[in-house]
């Protein structure tokens, strides 16, 4: 059965002139593995985007590199033509090599390609937001993201993208940025037991930016948290539950965006956001990484 977005747990937010529900879905998973090649279950791909989109969830995850060019493809194969209030959120700055690596790519040329393709492979006219990603796989890197970001301002002029991002970035890159063009979303790895980005999460809600965490059970290196498990057990619920239901409750600007290649996983984690958890409960798990 079809619902809203504004039914999903945490609501709705808005980037910029679209309104999107704050319960989303992050598209990496799939690809195949190490987010390579085509799915093993092409049909089973397919059948998780056109649930995510049943659920009410209009805010997809996705980025060129994931394959590469397989999610996005993916996508429009499953959701063509695209429901008017379906917003695809891309990133652009980094490429696979043939070891499964992330390296850099964003000179212009680079960035230039990267846009055209994920305009190619998701069938669209103009990308509703690009995010650049800077830093590597191991995480943000101090440096200026003046040329890379102005570069998609100019695809923006030209009418490509409707918004911009930034993704893997320190706050003083998040202020570069938004001194160059508005932005209205950064995406960077936070979670209970990684809270680096707190102070910057709260000054993102006062400017109506919203921010969007991956990796929210720890990613490739599972959270092991005692605090974690023992309200899970508690409340009778998964540690992911808990998890994505302290995400919505931690700030109304943080969008989640899980991912899994199961349609019943894509179920149990929209109604594992929906979780409540009392003040005790948030007392223990506000206690985690601090």
């Amino acid at each position: 059965m079809n619902t809203t977005p504004a039914s999903l747990p945490g609501g709705t937010w808005t980037l910029g002139d679209m309104t999107v529900a704050r319960f989303g879905y992050g598209a990496m998973q799939l690809a195949g593995p190490g987010v390579m090649g085509p799915p093993a279950d092409h049909d089973g791909a397919l059948a998780v985007l056109r649930e995510a989109a049943a659920l009410g969830i209009n805010h997809i995850d996705t980025a060129g590199a994931y394959g590469p060019r397989v999610t996005n493809r993916l996508i429009r194969e499953a959701l063509h033509p695209r429901p008017g209030t379906l917003r695809i959120v891309t990133k652009v700055g980094a490429v696979r090599d043939e070891q499964g690596g992330w390296p850099p790519a964003r000179r212009p040329d680079d960035l230039r390609r990267a846009v055209h393709e994920n305009l190619e492979d998701l069938g669209l006219d103009v990308l509703d937001v690009v995010n650049l990603r800077l830093g590597d796989a191991q995480g943000p890197r101090p440096e200026s993201l003046a040329e890379p970001f102005e570069t998609l301002v100019e695809l923006q002029r030209q009418g490509l993208i409707r918004h911009l991002g930034v993704s893997n970035v320190l706050p003083e890159q998040v202020a570069e940025a938004q001194s160059i063009a508005p932005i209205v979303c950064v995406q960077n790895m936070y979670n209970l037991a990684h809270r680096q980005d707190d102070e910057l999460i709260d000054d993102l809600a006062a400017e109506g930016v919203a921010y969007v965490p991956f990796f929210p059970l720890g990613g490739f290196t599972p959270l092991q948290s005692t605090a974690l498990s023992a309200v899970a057990s508690r409340l009778e619920a998964s540690p992911m539950a808990v998890a994505l239901s302290w995400l919505l409750r931690r700030s109304p600007n943080i969008l989640l965006i899980p991912g899994t290649s199961s349609v019943a996983h894509l179920r149990e984690n929209v109604a594992g956001a929906g979780l409540p958890l009392s003040e005790r409960d948030l007392a223990e798990l506000d206690g985690i990484g601090r």
